[in-house]
């Protein structure tokens, strides 16, 4: 079974998503035994990001400062959450520290606004959906 990270590297609407995460050396963690819980930001929600706080700008100054890491680790959940997990008013704590909350409406699942858009793809180590905005940490 292939890892959360190969699932990822699998879906060309990640590409984003995985150029980050090869830029702020995140790879391995992700390839780790885990399991954890990616909530991917498509490509498109990495191109509504307001500038001059684009995703190419994060990736080119990953090596001076860490917002990159910041901004990805906040789309990593510790444990394996399918979406039949996720209940109304739910917080989850993400590996950089911060929580996300989930929101259930009309059958539509939200996590900190951001609706899941492809979900429940397993890997050996965790899950990964797919979702329609990056969502920025406060610093």
């Amino acid at each position: 079974m292939p890892t959360i990270l190969q699932i990822a590297n699998a879906d060309r609407n990640l590409s984003s998503l995985i150029k980050g995460l090869k830029a702020a050396n995140l790879e391995e963690t992700l390839n780790g035994i885990g399991p954890f819980t990616i909530l991917a930001p498509v490509n498109l929600a990495f191109g509504n990001l307001n500038p001059p706080e684009t995703f190419d700008n994060l990736v080119d100054q990953t090596k001076k400062n860490s917002r990159l890491s910041d901004i990805l680790t906040f789309h990593v959940i510790t444990g394996k959450k399918l979406v039949k997990d996720l209940r109304d008013g739910q917080k989850l704590p993400t590996v950089n520290g911060k929580e996300v909350a989930v929101t259930v409406k009309d059958g539509e699942v939200r996590i900190n606004g951001a609706k899941i858009l492809a979900r429940d793809r397993q890997g050996s180590n965790g899950v990964v959906h797919s979702i329609d905005a990056v969502y920025l940490p406060s610093l």
